[in-house]
C-alpha cells in the first residue's frame, strides 16, 4: 500500500485545483462566446426594434411599451450571461493560480 506524505498530498491538491481551474476557465469562455453572441438574441433584438418602429409609425402605445420591455429583457439577458462568463473565467484563473502557488509551497528536498 502506498502512503501519501505531505509533499504528495500538496501535489495532489495542486493538481486538483489546477484541473478545476481549467474546467471553470473553459466553461467561462464557452459562456462568453456562445451565450452573448447568440443568433437568437440578435434576431429577437432586430424583431423587437422593428416592432417599436411599427408601433411608433402607427401610434400604438401598448405595442411600443411591450417591445421596449422585450428589448430591456434581452439586454438584461445578455448582461447576465456576460457576468456569468466573466465570473467563471475569473474563478478559473484564480484556481489555476492557487494550484501553482501550492506547487511552490512543496519542499522538494
Amino acid at each position: 500500500m502506498y502512503v501519501l506524505n505531505q509533499s504528495d498530498t500538496l501535489l495532489l491538491m495542486a493538481a486538483a485545483l489546477f484541473f478545476f481551474g481549467m474546467c471553470a476557465l473553459a466553461m467561462g469562455l464557452f459562456v462568453l462566446v456562445t451565450r452573448t453572441h447568440s443568433k437568437d438574441v440578435k434576431k429577437l433584438s432586430a424583431n423587437a426594434a422593428q416592432l417599436v418602429q411599427k408601433g411608433i409609425a402607427e401610434d400604438v402605445a401598448q405595442l411600443v411599451s411591450g417591445a421596449t420591455a422585450l428589448l430591456d429583457g434581452v439586454q438584461q439577458l445578455v448582461k447576465t450571461a456576460t457576468g456569468v462568463g466573466i465570473f467563471l473565467t475569473s474563478l478559473g484563473l484564480a484556481l489555476m493560480a492557487g494550484g501553482f502557488w501550492v506547487v511552490l509551497q512543496v519542499n522538494w528536498a
